[in-house]
């Protein structure tokens, strides 16, 4: 039995991440830990559905003797540059360290500065893992500290890496990605109140949101080349949800059939990606609450493509894949406790 500790326990990710694991066959969560200007609370008070299933109770200061006893794997559901606060003293206790945020997904630092703020631990960057299972399964399972993916860049990432590996991408890359409210956090907004959200829909951060880099980024190292990508996020009035737009050129005239095959083909063994039939379009309402990333891809002439990807933002994108990475480290089956 896998003991974990959730720090941020309160955000979203944090309670999505408590709703799975509580399902898990495998795990015991043990602690968590809120922020430290929130208030402490007992873990079933906090979220009534785990009443007679968990009581402990969650605190704004990190108990580190209490990591160091009750934990094996720490999952930091943590704003950017928190993370960074507690990664090294985790691994130096040798927890398994699973980073909901940006502070590890770029191998190069002068990026992650550029784009965020600058690093603390910038020797722990190599050693970091990016989590996505469908290219790093190998490294993974070897891992102590696995940067988790954010969820656009999953959304973007898995729909263009078939076809980055093989080279058939030239030039630049537009991806529109639609998301649902729970993507920017609890965090209070005057923007992402239901008066302002609902039956509404714009665009933010056009061709400046720090994910964009992030897909450049991971495409380069599993194409070895480099594609600039314009990037640009939607608010729609949903809960939970991504479905992002993808517009590139091929290299060459690829027949429909044979891009079909090359994503069929791609992901045939992957337990949490569902390829479309040609010119079938993923709907979100089909991925809400699930690990699944559903792809769909439709020729717009001889040498241009559009993919559309559909993820969950909170599961896919974020917590779900998060315990997929612990399966992984652990030699647990991926699928659990999505299904079996």
């Amino acid at each position: 039995m896998v003991k974990v500790a959730i720090f941020g326990i309160s955000g979203y990710a944090g309670q999505k991440l408590l709703d799975i694991l509580i399902q898990h066959p495998e795990v015991k969560v043990t602690l968590g830990f809120v922020a430290p200007n929130e208030k402490p609370e007992n873990v079933s008070r906090m979220y009534g559905r785990v009443a007679k299933i968990l009581n402990f109770e969650c605190k704004n200061k990190i108990d580190w003797a209490a990591v160091e006893k009750l934990t094996d794997c720490a999952f930091l559901a943590l704003p950017h540059a928190v993370s960074m606060e507690f990664v090294p003293k985790l691994l130096e206790m040798r927890k398994k360290v699973i980073d909901l945020s940006a502070d590890y997904r770029f191998s190069d630092v002068s990026t992650y500065e550029k784009w965020y703020q600058k690093h603390t631990s910038p020797q722990l960057l190599e050693r970091a893992v990016y989590g996505l299972p469908e290219i790093n399964r190998q490294v993974i399972k070897n891992a102590d500290l696995i940067a988790n993916p954010g969820c656009y860049p999953t959304s973007a990432l898995l729909a263009l890496i078939p076809l980055a590996k093989e080279g058939l991408i030239c030039g630049d890359i537009i991806v529109n990605s639609l998301s649902g409210y729970t993507g920017a956090g609890k965090k209070p907004d005057i923007a992402i109140i239901f008066p302002e959200g609902n039956e509404n829909s714009r665009a933010y951060k056009i061709a400046e949101h720090r994910h964009q880099p992030e897909i450049e980024h991971i495409l380069e190292k599993c194409a070895q080349t480099a594609h600039s990508v314009t990037f640009v996020p939607h608010l729609i009035p949903l809960n939970c949800g991504i479905l992002s737009t993808i517009y590139l050129d091929l290299t060459e005239s690829v027949p429909e059939e044979k891009l079909q095959a090359k994503f069929t083909s791609f992901y045939e063994k992957e337990p949490f990606v569902r390829i479309m039939d040609y010119g079938v379009s993923p709907q979100i309402k089909n991925i809400v609450g699930t690990n699944f990333c559903d792809i769909g891809i439709k020729k717009s002439g001889p040498n241009k493509l559009v993919i559309v990807s559909a993820i969950d933002n909170l599961v896919k994108g974020a917590s779900g894949q998060a315990v997929q990475n612990m399966n992984i480290m652990y030699g647990f089956p991926e699928t659990l406790p999505f299904y079996r």
